[in-house]
């Protein structure tokens, strides 16, 4: 029997009286400074650090509760592919990745389509998961942009495509290149009906999916400091063996070379693209 365990402790307990549990989850470290900060006060913040600005990760649900009007939208059932049409394993098998990835975020896939009003005007949205396998582009995520720029044209509305995502899918080898040919043709659609195709980059966005689409946009925007590539700066600096300058690929450095056309704060995109969609539409 251990005298200071089974009795010493539950008296100095009895005394002191019961302390409430205190969740764990409810300060939340920025990555970039280290600030503490509440997880209300950071979710009303739309999950920008108040202290240095960094923008943090924000799930599907949030992004589309954010940007149409009173957080009201309806999604769209995207079509079925094939789940592993190459029966493809390295470590792991592919379709126990993806029972994994369903299972974690509760989606079939890296992509959500919905539709909804956005500062008065209709609007359809297509935007990446990043937590389902990286965001990466497989079969069902080209179905995702398809099926997202078809329903802009049978609605008259404006497309807005925000993609974060590590590239192709690599588990499904030449199927996924060829979503980079399918996603492109399917955007034309869209600029040929004279609708607006607008492009939200946040971070990252990298690979085939900025090869493609993701750098197709009427007006290309990006959330402040995403990483924005096809190749990562470490491939290109162990490639050419040199050092890259501070911060190469990132948004500002991307508007400054004149690839983007404005770098938004989250806190001011509803509004910059409500102006945008005036525009385009007077």
């Amino acid at each position: 029997m251990n005298w200071l365990t089974n009795f010493v402790r539950p008296k100095i307990k009895k005394l002191v009286g019961a302390q409430p549990d205190v969740p764990e989850n409810m300060w939340d470290k920025c990555p970039k400074c280290s600030h503490m900060v509440f997880h209300k006060e950071l979710e009303k913040n739309l999950r920008v650090c108040p202290d240095c600005g960094h923008h943090m990760r924000l799930s599907v649900t949030e992004r589309l509760s954010m940007l149409f009007d009173g957080g009201e939208y309806k999604r769209i059932e995207l079509p079925e592919v094939p789940s592993d049409p190459l029966n493809f394993r390295d470590i792991k098998k592919y379709s126990d990745r993806l029972k994994e990835s369903r299972a974690k975020t509760g989606e079939r896939d890296a992509i959500q389509v919905a539709h909804g009003v956005m500062g008065g005007q209709p609007m359809v949205v297509a935007a990446f998961d990043f937590s389902f396998m990286g965001g990466s582009m497989g079969a069902a995520v080209g179905e995702g942009i398809v099926a997202a720029a078809e329903l802009a044209v049978l609605q008259d509305a404006p497309l807005l495509v925000i993609p974060a995502s590590g590239g192709a899918r690599m588990q499904e080898g030449i199927i996924s290149l060829m979503q980079m040919a399918r996603t492109t043709v399917a955007v034309d659609k869209v600029k040929d009906k004279g609708l607006p195709y607008l492009v939200l980059l946040a971070d990252p966005t990298t690979g085939g999916v900025s090869a493609s689409f993701a750098m197709l946009g009427d007006v290309n925007l990006a959330e402040p400091n995403a990483l924005i590539c096809f190749a990562g700066p470490r491939v290109i600096e162990q490639t050419i063996r040199q050092k890259l300058p501070p911060g190469f690929q990132r948004s500002e450095y991307l508007l400054a070379h004149g690839m983007l056309d404005a770098v938004v704060d989250r806190r001011e995109l509803k509004e910059a693209l409500t102006k945008l969609l005036k525009f385009f539409k007077n």
